[in-house]
């Protein structure tokens, strides 16, 4: 009797439907969408339209837990670092392809969401472009959301020019589904160039209509004039560089200086509790995030097995030998006092910020990696969970957050976009390629070597242009490790031929019976390959069929 009176009542309930269409009860506003009427009619949605262009859609899985993904990468499972010779990815989650050479157009990775994400957030402010005059608010806040519109569009593709090269440059046409969808100008990628040129330009000019600072009436994490003047001396940066080649050093060194001449930004004393809040003068621009809206919880995600973690990004020992001892030695240097059986005594104090090790202290216990025994190696608990590389990460994390349940508390830390280390690190790379080791070179270098909580000694003077090359690509790689710069990096300067060919290290940690440790390197990854056509990331081969073949591919794919 109940299943008889379950489909009656449907079959009433659709009868009332379909004999109800006359009345149009069909058509109604949806309620869980704003239309384009409405925002264009409301300067407050229409702003709040303009903020969310921050944020982007998610396009695979495994991405945008919490709150969808904002520019580049940022804080996911598996972070941009575990394509590069920083970290692995403990349980793979589609990095190992790209790590072993492996990366296709049919087969991206991880890395197979930005040309589509880039472009449908490039048409999203197009739009804003094309109808904020129809919009009644004042001259001052047009001005600014137009400004911020640029920074955001010019970001999607300072993210597009970085990992695929020459772009296909929109405009500010916003393509309907009326438009000719086949026209060969649609596919046409422009020059490097020109991609570099218009990315520039576009900063250039919303730099100057940005505001000054954020304050209450430009909440903090919207673009200011310092970030749209530091990621145009990045792109400047990259573009003097020899991978890309079509700019000069000294522009890419004014441009920086530009940034630091505003006066607005210092170091933070403490290296590692940077990154845990965004409330410092170090960050020029940042990801920020709350309860609610937050992103991967970091400690669990990243922790070791004996705490209840997943380990996640396992820094390599690619990144651990390139820590520099106290003393400012390389551990390569037969004066440094760098013991292999005794690895992790006197580095430098951002190897302690960065890397959980065995014996590291953790969270009123220590890490122990070794075998047999150690609770966060082998034999510990949840043994799949345990570091293939004898490393756990430790940047990022913050104790106060709980491994054990923490989706309604943690997530908050901010990704930082942009900060002023980077910038002085900018300055003394294009100046010393521009002029050579002049005084203002070491000064930029010296500061952030010469941070409260690091203490690093100061670079030796007398340095050559191509010593002082080499010490200012390890003190990026030491200073901005797994903050999304080393895999453009090792690109622009056309060296990743040579440090992502060097096999995927880690280390196996060993106890005898009078306690004493054996330290052995190993292969945590093995098969990791990079050819020459990996400079660039392949578009999608969905891209390409949906231009039918007319969207030029990266060479070698």
């Amino acid at each position: 009797m109940k299943t008889t009176h379950f489909i009656y009542t449907l079959t009433l309930a659709a009868a009332g439907l379909f004999s109800s269409c006359k009345q149009d009860y069909l058509n109604i506003t949806p309620t869980d969408r704003i239309l384009g009427d409405a925002v264009l009619g409301d300067s407050s949605l229409f702003q709040n339209y303009v903020i969310n262009r921050y944020l982007s859609i998610k396009l695979q899985d495994k991405e945008g837990e919490g709150t969808n993904p904002g520019f580049g990468r940022g804080f996911e499972y598996g972070l941009w670092s575990s394509i590069t010779d920083e970290s692995i990815y403990n349980n793979d989650d589609n990095t190992w392809i790209i790590q072993q050479g492996q990366i296709a157009p049919e087969n991206t990775g991880i890395a197979g969401t930005i040309w589509g994400r880039s472009y449908r957030s490039i048409r999203e402010c197009n739009y804003a472009l094309n109808n904020i005059d129809s919009v009644e608010m004042s001259a001052a806040l047009r001005k600014k959301l137009t400004a911020e519109l640029r920074f955001i569009r010019a970001f999607r593709y300072h993210d597009l020019i970085r990992n695929y090269g020459s772009v296909v440059l929109m405009g500010d046409k916003e393509y309907q589904l009326t438009d000719n969808l086949t026209d060969p100008a649609l596919f046409k990628r422009a020059t490097l160039q020109e991609s570099m040129n218009y990315a520039v330009n576009e900063l250039t000019a919303a730099a100057a209509d940005l505001p000054a600072i954020n304050d209450a009436s430009w909440q903090s994490g919207r673009a200011t004039q310092g970030a749209a003047l530091a990621l145009k001396a990045r792109l400047l940066l990259y573009a003097a560089s020899p991978l890309y080649n079509v700019g000069t050093w000294q522009a890419a060194a004014t441009a920086a200086k530009a940034v630091m001449d505003l006066s607005r930004y210092t170091l933070a004393a403490n290296y590692s509790q940077l990154f845990l809040k965004a409330d410092n003068n170090e960050i020029i621009f940042a990801r920020q995030y709350a309860i609610g809206a937050r992103h991967v919880c970091l400690e669990i995600s990243n922790g070791a097995n004996g705490y209840g973690g997943w380990a996640g990004n396992t820094p390599l020992q690619n990144m651990v030998d390139a820590y520099e001892m106290k003393n400012g030695k390389l551990i390569t240097d037969p004066t440094s006092g760098y013991n292999p059986q005794n690895p992790y005594v006197n580095r430098d104090a951002r190897f302690y910020a960065t890397i959980l090790y065995n014996g590291a202290p953790y969270r009123g216990s220590t890490i122990q990696t070794f075998s047999p025994g150690g609770k966060d190696g082998k034999d510990g608990p949840s043994n799949w969970n345990s570091t293939k590389t004898g490393y756990y990460l430790r940047k990022f994390m913050d104790d106060n957050n709980p491994i054990d349940n923490p989706w309604d508390v943690a997530g908050l830390q901010p990704w930082i976009y942009l900060r002023y280390a980077e910038i002085l690190l900018n300055y003394a790379e294009a100046q010393n390629e521009a002029v050579g080791p002049d005084a203002s070179v070491y000064a930029a270098v010296n500061q952030i070597r010469q941070r409260a909580s690091v203490q690093q000694p100061a670079l030796a003077p007398g340095l050559s242009k191509d010593q002082m090359r080499d010490a200012i690509h390890r003190e990026r790689q030491i200073e901005l490790a797994f903050e999304e710069h080393r895999f453009y990096d090792v690109r622009r300067w056309k060296t990743a031929i040579v440090t992502d060919n060097v096999p995927a290290y880690g280390v196996d940690v060993t106890v005898n019976n009078s306690g004493v440790y054996t330290y052995t390197r190993k292969v945590a990854l093995s098969g990791r390959l990079f050819a020459e056509k990996n400079y660039w990331l392949p578009i999608p081969r969905t891209e390409i069929l949906s231009s039918n073949g007319q969207l030029e591919q990266n060479k070698g794919y």
